[in-house]
C-alpha cells in the first residue's frame, strides 16, 4: 500500500515511522508548516505538496494517515474519501459529533475505510482485562476509576497554533489527552449513561481546561470518577481501575500491576511495561509499537475488507461523551448521553 500523510508535526512523524518500519511506503506528504514536511519527506520519502488539493492529485497513493490539529480531522478525511482513499486519523476522530458524522457519511458513501488512532486498544495487557470482563471473569462491574495526572509546561501550549483553542483542539486535557482513557474505558465497560464534571484552567492560561473531573453512570450500572489533567507536576501515568463483584483490577500506564481476583489472573502480571513512552510529562513519542499496530490493523481490513478495531463508528463514541462531559461542565448539572 501506498500512504500518503497529512501533518506536520510530532504525531505525523510517528505516523510515518509506524509505515516505513513496516516496509510499506510513503509516497506524499502534506502539511501546513512546509518545512516540518520538507524534512519529513526528506527522512522517509516521498513528495512534498503546497496545497491538499495537489497532495490529493498524486499517484499511487491508496491511504492517507491525517495528523493535522483535530479541528481539521473530517473535513481532511472527507476530501479524501471523495478521491477514493481509505482514511486513517488520529485521535480524537474530530471535535464535535456533526463534523464526525459528516465524515463516517462520506468514508461510507464513497467506499473507504475509516480508522482512529487508539493505540492503547492494542496493548496485549488491555486486552487481556477486555477478554476478562466480557467473559464474565470480573463479575458485575461496580466501581471505576480513570486518572490521567499529567504534566505539560507552558511552552506546550505557547508554541502551538493549535493546543489548547477550542476551534482546533476542541478542548483541553480531556480532549487531547484523556480521550485515550475515554475511548479505553467505554471499550472495556460499555456506554455511560449519565455524566456531572467541572473543568478549569487551573495552571496554563488557555481558552480550554488543563484541569477536569467527572461522575460516570454505566449503562451496565457501574460508576466511575474521571480525571484528567496538564497541571500536576510532574505528572504520573495513566491509571484505571475496575472493581467487579469477582475482584479488582489495576491498569497502570499500559500493563495490569494489580490483580485482586477471587480466581487468579491467567497468565499472571507482566513484569515490564511494553509501552515506555513518558507520557505523563512528554508528548514525545519514542516507542512507536503501538502505532504499527494500528497500520497493520488498518491495512488489513482495506486488503480483507475488514473493519478496523477502532473504526468511525467507535470513535464516535469518545467524541459523544467527551462532548457530554464539557457541556455538563459548561452548565453545572447533571447531562444524560442519548444512547443509539
Amino acid at each position: 500500500m501506498n500512504f500518503g500523510i497529512i501533518g506536520g508535526g510530532g504525531i505525523s512523524d510517528t505516523h510515518a515511522r509506524a509505515v516505513s518500519e513496516l516496509g510499506l511506503v510513503i509516497s506524499a506528504f502534506y502539511g501546513a508548516n512546509r518545512r516540518k514536511v520538507d524534512e519529513l519527506s526528506k527522512k522517509y520519502g516521498g513528495t512534498t505538496f503546497p496545497s491538499l488539493d495537489d497532495f490529493l492529485n498524486h499517484e499511487p497513493m491508496d491511504a492517507v494517515i491525517i495528523g493535522s490539529p483535530s479541528g481539521l480531522h473530517a473535513e481532511q478525511g472527507i476530501a479524501c474519501a471523495k478521491r477514493g482513499l481509505h482514511v486513517l486519523v488520529e485521535k480524537p476522530i474530530d471535535i464535535t459529533l456533526e463534523k464526525t458524522d459528516a465524515l463516517i457519511e462520506a468514508c461510507n458513501r464513497n467506499r473507504v475505510k475509516l480508522g482512529v488512532c487508539f493505540q492503547d486498544r492494542f496493548s496485549s495487557d488491555s486486552m487481556r482485562i477486555k477478554q476478562l470482563i466480557d467473559s464474565g471473569g470480573l463479575g458485575k462491574p461496580i466501581l471505576v476509576s480513570g486518572r490521567v495526572k499529567w504534566y505539560r509546561p507552558p511552552e506546550y501550549y505557547s508554541n502551538s497554533r493549535w493546543r489548547g483553542k477550542l476551534d482546533l483542539d476542541g478542548g483541553g486535557a480531556l480532549m487531547n489527552q484523556g480521550v485515550h482513557t475515554v475511548d479505553l474505558l467505554l471499550w472495556l465497560l460499555g456506554d455511560v449513561k449519565r455524566v456531572y464534571a467541572k473543568a478549569l484552567s487551573a495552571l496554563h492560561d488557555i481558552e480550554s481546561e488543563d484541569t477536569l473531573v467527572a461522575t460516570l453512570e454505566f449503562t451496565n450500572g457501574a460508576v466511575g470518577t474521571l480525571e484528567a489533567a496538564t497541571s500536576i507536576y510532574p505528572g504520573y501515568d495513566r491509571q484505571i481501575e475496575i472493581t467487579g463483584s469477582e475482584g479488582t483490577l489495576i491498569f497502570k500506564h499500559d500493563r495490569i500491576v494489580t490483580a485482586d481476583l477471587k480466581k487468579p489472573l491467567e497468565g499472571g502480571l507482566q513484569s515490564n511495561p511494553s509501552d515506555t513512552n513518558q507520557s505523563s510529562s512528554s508528548p514525545i513519542v519514542s516507542d512507536i509499537t503501538g502505532h504499527k499496530k494500528i497500520v497493520e490493523d488498518f491495512v488489513n481490513a482495506v486488503q480483507t475488507n475488514g473493519t478496523p478495531r477502532c473504526d468511525g463508528t467507535e470513535g464516535r463514541r469518545s467524541v459523544q461523551l467527551v462532548q457530554a462531559i464539557y457541556e455538563s461542565a459548561r452548565r453545572g448539572q447533571p447531562v444524560d448521553i442519548p444512547l443509539a
